[in-house]
């Protein structure tokens, strides 16, 4: 299947949306000692089995 390239620009853009957040972010927001996975505070949560995107 040949891709369009605005399709390509969204799915990149979902793309990125979905990555963890950064682990220097962790200590910035919730404090030192608290142990927290990054993912937690990523703004959109997507798994490409639950949700489609219809780009």
């Amino acid at each position: 299947m040949v891709k369009r390239l605005i399709q390509k620009l969204r799915l990149g853009k979902r793309l990125a949306q979905t990555k963890w957040a950064p682990f220097w972010t962790i200590p910035k927001k919730y404090g030192k000692g608290r142990r927290v996975h990054p993912s937690r505070h990523t703004e959109i949560k997507r798994s490409w089995r639950r949700t489609k995107l219809k780009v």
